[in-house]
């Protein structure tokens, strides 16, 4: 019986109507029940669902996502070359805590790079057409026209990290004010005095929030930030390489280096060695990520650790309750939230 059952009248698949005809309702109250709406009685739901096991019946997905105006498909963009993504550790812990939070859900997860004007130009195209019902971009920097051009399509946008205080979009990130502050006051804690920085790339504002609180953490202690001891960097390896022999040449009385990744802490470690400098015993070194880089360093890397997988996490939440959100953008307001993760130090032998 449960396999005749399994059949429509015409011999294929279930439909709707069949299965309104077994729980005596009307097709729009199975429609109700199939979607969620709660305006359905407890028994008249527990009637649907009876007959929807009887039958045997699968929704149509593609249908209702085309009858919703949905493509059950989110978009993780990101504005940078693919080989930065696949260097840096901080690409793969996002991508890892936003494939988590999508595993509970029935979309799909599109990852595209936008790192050349010919990728940006292809995207707006693919955007244009209304082909995801949201997007998460990764990795924003001050002048980049992504998510004015979200704005204007009105395609559900959070980024990972505001592009300036006044942000418009939704974002998460970490603390990286307060995360800078920690690893300089653990360095003036273990009596450095002389505390250079590697930044990372200054359009983008966590990297600024980042000298922020760097400058802040020494002038509350007392110390002159000297501009000597700030050297530009871009989160790269070779960036933390060049920024650190800079920095020797120009200051070799100093004796502590805060960088402004894991990445460009390593290469900073290998500028010291070449120049006979020793870790931690002339110049301590300190990063941010707490990657699996910092964990693996030699000797092992202090770190800023800022929480990856979990802004993945909440970008994910976020950007799901603005898709369900059908009410039009303009009726929404200034609704757009900026969360903030706390970060934590985690001393290594390297300070």
């Amino acid at each position: 019986m449960a396999s005749h059952g399994a059949r429509g009248r015409s011999g294929g698949r279930p439909t709707l109507e069949e299965v309104a005809a077994r729980a005596g309702v009307g097709r729009g109250t199975v429609s109700r029940v199939i979607n969620g709406s709660p305006r359905v009685s407890d028994a008249t739901r527990a009637a649907v669902e009876a007959a929807v096991a009887e039958l045997g019946y699968v929704p149509n997905t593609a249908a209702r996502a085309l009858a919703a105006n949905r493509t059950d498909a989110i978009a993780l963009v990101v504005p940078e070359p693919e080989t930065r993504f696949f260097a840096e550790p901080y690409f793969s812990d996002m991508l890892r805590g936003v494939g988590a939070a999508m595993s509970d859900t029935e979309m799909q997860l599109l990852l595209i790079f936008a790192g050349s004007d010919r990728e940006r130009n292809r995207l707006a195209q693919y955007l244009a057409a209304h082909r995801v019902d949201g997007v998460l971009l990764v990795s924003v920097h001050a002048d980049d026209p992504l998510p004015d051009m979200l704005s204007q399509l009105e395609i559900p946008a959070v980024i990972s990290g505001p592009r300036s205080a006044s942000e418009t979009l939704t974002s998460v990130d970490s603390d990286n004010y307060g995360g800078a502050r920690q690893a300089v006051e653990h360095l003036i804690g273990r009596g450095r005095r002389t505390i250079a920085h590697i930044t990372g790339r200054l359009d983008v504002y966590g990297a600024q929030r980042r000298v922020d609180g760097y400058r802040d953490a020494l002038r509350e202690a007392g110390r002159e930030v000297d501009e000597l001891l700030i050297e530009p960097g871009d989160f790269s390896e070779d960036g933390g390489r060049r920024a650190m022999a800079a920095l020797l040449e120009r200051r070799p009385d100093l004796d502590a280096v805060f960088a402004a990744s894991d990445v460009t802490a390593a290469g900073a470690r290998h500028a010291l060695r070449d120049a006979g400098r020793r870790i931690p015993d002339d110049v301590a070194l300190v990063g941010y990520d707490d990657s699996a880089i910092a964990r693996h360093m030699d000797p092992p890397l202090t770190s800023v650790r800022q929480p990856i997988q979990e802004m993945g996490r909440a970008m994910i939440d976020l950007l799901l309750a603005e898709v369900a959100d059908r009410r039009p953008p303009a009726s929404r307001g200034l609704e757009r939230r900026q969360m903030v993760l706390a970060t934590e130090l985690v001393g290594r032998a390297s300070s």
